[in-house]
């Protein structure tokens, strides 16, 4: 397998599993879907596993990391710049989209049924920034709430830096358990491509065209959306504010992009998306180890802007209720102010329901895409990776960190996990 590379890996792993998956929903071969869900579901658990670890220690680090950096804080509000224009060119795209193709105009859905989801905590302004802190550490990491750790190890991070040398102990901790973390998720990321079949597998086979059909115009405009995104949007910033071919970009951040596409999870991906952004773009090693965690839990241009803004006009338009100019401007607020809801793991369904109850519109539309979501979520989450690699690059380009030969290179081989984690700081080694 290692003279197949990583990517070519996981697009095999692709094809064969919607070929497999459209073989049991031919057949159907109940035993074959079985296992194809099985497959996607210890998948995707093994890349949940880690990710209190890996997330905790990585922000630890990452802000403690500033104090390496010289301008640390012009680096960090030029970053938060970026995240900000970036969400709201992608919030844009999508009303833009939702105006034009109209996605609930003419559906015929039964509403019925629908429930709105249980998303305790998620509902409204007031309980997503009260559920920003933890009532307890501990039911933060065995309930997986990522923003709530995020927010433990921000907390964690800034009292390191603020207590100096005595704080060392503990960073010196928390670089270790996240160098056996990557060490470990990256040995779950080599399984992807197996991974890969499992979940393309399952979700060709079942779900069928009956079932889809009337949300098709919304799919469409979602992946229409994170297209215009990824192959306008994003070449024209890196061509014209980094001054880096868009070619260059998409072939050095491919394997994190395609891997963000079938695993659904930005903080899954956050080992090898750190990767390709220090080892084939040329990003500053001690800015990335702030820029790209920071990144995986709060840029979400797929999931908190694109999706939330089409899929507001799709619930609107199937219960008949009228948006004018107020509401649209109040989605893209919602988009770029809400996107840290999303937090890697906690999906788009937590940023509709948020936008939803902010409008007013029934949070029971959220039941009538539940159908659809884990298709949808693959653009989206390759969407949101794909703008976590390039707000880093936009600002190393203006800030001269950058390395131009690692950029122009041939792409380094990822076969084999880096010899030493990718957010602890120091000189780049080869893989």
């Amino acid at each position: 397998m290692k003279k197949i590379s990583f990517s070519l890996q996981l697009l095999l792993g692709l094809v064969a599993g919607a070929a497999l998956g459209f073989l049991a929903r031919a057949g159907e071969v109940a035993w074959l879907t079985t296992t194809l869900t099985e497959v996607g579901r210890i998948f995707v658990q093994l890349l949940k596993l880690a990710v209190p670890p890996l997330v905790l220690t990585a922000v630890v680090v990452s802000v403690a990391n500033l104090r390496n950096v010289g301008g640390a804080a012009r680096l960090a509000g030029k970053t938060l710049l970026w995240f900000l224009i970036t969400s709201l060119i992608a919030v844009a795209i999508g009303l833009g989209l939702g105006l034009v193709i109209n996605p609930g105009e003419g559906v015929t859905i039964s509403t019925a049924g629908a429930k709105a989801p249980d998303l305790e905590g998620a509902g409204t302004w007031l309980d997503f920034v009260t559920g920003i802190i933890p009532t307890n550490v501990v039911t933060a990491f065995t309930e997986l709430n990522v923003l709530q750790i995020v927010f433990i190890g921000v907390v964690l991070g800034a009292a390191a830096l603020a207590v100096g040398e005595a704080a060392e102990p503990f960073l010196a901790l928390s670089r270790s358990v996240l160098e056996l973390v990557q060490k470990a998720l990256w040995w779950v990321i080599r399984l992807a491509p197996i991974g890969t079949a499992g979940l393309i597998g399952k979700s060709v086979a079942a779900y069928g065209w009956d079932l889809l059909a009337p949300l098709a115009k919304l799919g469409a405009g979602v992946y229409a959306g994170c297209l215009l995104v990824l192959l306008v949007s994003y070449p024209l910033l890196l061509a014209l504010v980094g001054r880096v071919s868009p070619l260059t970009f998409y072939r050095n951040a491919w394997p994190a992009i395609e891997l963000a596409f079938v695993s659904r999870s930005s903080i899954g991906t956050l080992p090898l998306t750190q990767r390709v952004t220090v080892e084939r773009l040329g990003v500053d090693r001690d800015y990335a180890s702030f820029a790209v965690p920071f990144g995986a839990t709060t840029k979400m241009d797929g999931c908190a802007a694109i999706y939330p803004a089409l899929a507001a006009i799709f619930v609107a338009q199937v219960y008949d209720v009228p948006l004018g100019l107020g509401q649209y401007l109040l989605i893209a607020f919602v988009s770029v102010v809400g996107s840290a809801a999303t937090a890697g793991l906690t999906g788009a369904v937590v940023m509709l329901t948020l936008t939803l109850s902010t409008l007013g519109l029934p949070l029971e539309g959220v039941g009538l895409l539940l159908a659809i979501d884990p298709i949808l979520d693959m653009i989206r989450t390759a969407t949101n990776v794909a703008g976590q690699i390039v707000v880093p690059v936009l600002v190393a380009r203006s800030e001269g960190r950058l390395d131009e030969a690692v950029l122009n290179a041939p792409p380094l081989p990822l076969d084999e996990a880096p010899a030493r984690p990718l957010a602890t700081g120091g000189a780049p080694e080869p893989a």
